[in-house]
């Protein structure tokens, strides 16, 4: 069934459907973190976002990347991917690591990180690229 032949949607359900990808390619190094919080911030307040939301968000993907940086490859990207839906921003941040591994759950930073994002999970490949994604909900709806 193409888009022609659905019966005629209203214009807040289509927008549930629609999703937007950014992807930003930054060099893994601390001092292009302000780029990527100044887009987490933006993306978030296209979505309306609360202002405290906005900020967590902020917050959490800097940390997301503090976990990362200190085992990035020298030279190799930080890659980060927003998926933009109608209540919901994921973010997913990687880095090619020395090690491959994944930052523990049972760390500080990864609870700190659960609050501020709601959900987030990490995996590895075996090349060794680490990547935390972050889902945030807006006005934490489906949060644990």
């Amino acid at each position: 069934m193409n888009v022609y032949d659905r019966p005629r949607m209203r214009a807040d359900e289509l927008a549930e459907l629609v999703q937007d990808v950014v992807e930003l390619r930054l060099p893994a190094e601390p001092a292009y973190l302000s780029v990527l919080r100044t887009a987490t911030a933006g993306l978030a307040a296209r979505l309306d976002f609360t202002l405290d939301e906005i900020e967590d968000l902020r917050i959490a993907v800097d940390e997301a990347c503090a976990l990362l940086l200190p085992d990035a490859r020298a030279g190799s990207p930080l890659v980060c991917r927003f998926l933009l839906e109608a209540d919901c921003l994921e973010v997913s941040v990687e880095a090619s690591t020395h090690t491959g591994r994944t930052p523990g759950r049972d760390s500080f930073a990864w609870t700190v990180l659960t609050a501020l994002a709601g959900e987030i999970s990490a995996s590895a490949t075996p090349d060794g690229a680490v990547t935390i994604t972050l889902r945030k909900r807006r006005g934490g709806l489906g949060e644990a």
